[in-house]
């Protein structure tokens, strides 16, 4: 049964924001995109939703836009999210966010020990589908030794020194190269440095380098605790790309400088939606007394309408709101992404297009798997 429609604000009109506002549109929702830019606004505009200037920095303007909506989804920068969940909680607003900064999730676990609303951060894809991919993986085995999740959003054609393209937050970038990154080692989580830890993968006969970056786990340190011996995530990029970024960030001082590494990503590294996500999980662990390996790989690649990077990173912020509706998750409270099981998941809407529009050699296979497992 499909649930009612809802009063839905996105705040943020960039690429994502602008996705995530039609495609809650298309199912019915009264939408209306926000931004503190006009002009953003203006590049937005779409007969599917209603628009509204709104700085999400200003929390007097914000709690009165968000006074008689239901549901309330950030895409903007993750510094702004602590202040949009405070008021979406005041104002019974439940709320949803892309961010993958750990201190903002840790503030947002706070207000919802008290919250009558879901407040559902680290949506959209890492964190996000691969937190319910990783998840379902260690629940594929009576003991896990290791689950190893690794993600790159790439340039399909890379051409610039860096190999890549800003395909999404060059804030949300810059943090997640920055900041210390969770894993789990010998069972006990512990922080490492980001851009360290460098390893070579092949995956469908491409190249990759994958390296350290913060908050792709999410929450899955604390549901996975004591029950895998060893958890990581890593991003997926063409190799050489992580010795640059340490270059920069860590032999030039640029860590400390972020609003010049933000100018010289936005110089270098222009964007494009001739892209590529590449999604890879592996599981070892014993089942039925044997000791076995397990695997995902997905692939999506970029289309001139709707890029990659945007098509996984919507479709998973809206397969959640979705989910959540449907009464899937917790109705109050704070909200992890593996609260939701990947056969619900992919049963939605939004979790659909991610399973229809995956490519690779193992896409139906892991997928098809899982359909096959839960049915039984």
């Amino acid at each position: 049964m499909q649930p009612y429609s809802k009063r839905i604000a996105v705040l943020g009109a960039g690429q994502i924001g602008t996705i995530i506002a039609t495609m809650l549109a298309e199912q019915g929702h009264a939408v209306t995109l926000a931004d503190g830019s006009a002009g953003q606004i203006a590049l937005a505009q779409n007969d599917a939703f209603a628009t509204s200037v709104v700085d999400a920095s200003d929390l007097d303007a914000l709690r009165a836009f968000l006074g008689d909506r239901d549901i309330v989804v950030s895409a903007c920068p993750y510094f702004l999210n602590k202040g949009i969940a405070r008021i979406a909680a005041e104002t019974a607003t439940h709320y949803f966010d892309l961010t993958e900064d750990v201190a903002t999730t840790a503030y947002i676990k706070e207000l919802g020990a008290t919250a009558d609303v879901a407040l559902v951060p680290q949506c959209g894809l890492a964190p996000g589908f691969i937190c319910v991919l990783g998840a379902d993986m260690a629940r594929r085995f009576d003991t896990v030794r290791t689950v190893k999740m690794r993600v790159g959003a790439l340039p399909l054609y890379p051409t610039n020194a860096l190999r890549y393209n800003v395909t999404w937050s060059v804030d949300g970038l810059i943090n997640e190269y920055c900041n210390p990154c969770e894993i789990v080692l010998d069972g006990q989580p512990t922080l490492v440095p980001a851009l360290e830890g460098v390893e070579s993968v092949m995956i469908d006969g491409v190249a990759y380098e994958a390296f350290n970056t913060s908050g792709g786990l999410g929450t899955l340190t604390e549901t996975l605790a004591g029950k895998v011996r060893d958890m990581s995530y890593k991003t997926l990029r063409y190799p050489g790309h992580a010795e640059i970024m340490k270059l920069l960030l860590q032999g030039l001082g640029l860590a400390h400088d972020k609003e010049t590494m933000r100018r010289i990503l936005s110089n270098a590294a222009p964007f494009t939606r001739k892209d590529v996500v590449v999604i890879f999980v592996t599981g070892v662990g014993e089942k039925n007394g044997r000791l076995e390996e397990d695997s995902i790989v997905l692939r999506y690649d970029g289309a001139p309408e709707l890029g990659a990077i945007q098509l996984t990173t919507a479709a998973g912020c809206v397969a959640m709101v979705e989910l959540f509706l449907a009464g899937k998750l917790p109705q109050k409270g704070f909200v992890r992404q593996e609260d939701a099981t990947l056969a619900d998941f992919l049963a939605t809407k939004a979790g659909s297009r991610l399973k229809n529009e995956a490519r690779g050699s193992q896409s139906d296979a892991a997928i098809g798997m899982e359909k096959g497992r839960r049915a039984a």
